[in-house]
């Protein structure tokens, strides 16, 4: 796995998430108190805070029952790591939604 040192600080934590999608890559994160390994899809903001829609892969070791987006807050997630677990973009997720218009930080390339 791959990290940064300081990873409590927003940038840190924006590059990180940036760097993930960038390259395809999987996050380890604490979400409300679960270590959960996430795919990362899109970074977003609303209402002036930052939020990455991301497929859960593991929560505390379990695969999910289903596959679901969901929209984590970053400042939520803590100890974010990139790992060198590859994901290919699920086709549930739509990059055109409205809810992204005009908020959208960073995308994962669908090509």
């Amino acid at each position: 796995m791959t990290s940064t040192p300081d990873q409590s600080s927003p940038s840190n934590a924006n590059a990180l998430l940036l760097q993930a999608i960038a390259l395809r890559k999987c996050i380890t994160a604490t979400y409300n108190r679960m270590v959960c390994t996430l795919a990362p899809h899109i970074l977003f903001t609303k209402h002036d805070d930052v939020f990455v829609d991301a497929v859960t892969l593991e929560r505390d070791g379990q695969p999910p029952k289903e596959i679901k987006l969901g929209t984590f807050k970053l400042a939520g997630l803590k100890d974010i790591a990139v790992t060198d677990r590859s994901f290919v973009p699920e086709t549930i997720f739509n990059p055109l939604d409205i809810k992204y218009d005009r908020v959208t930080l960073f995308v994962v390339d669908r090509t």
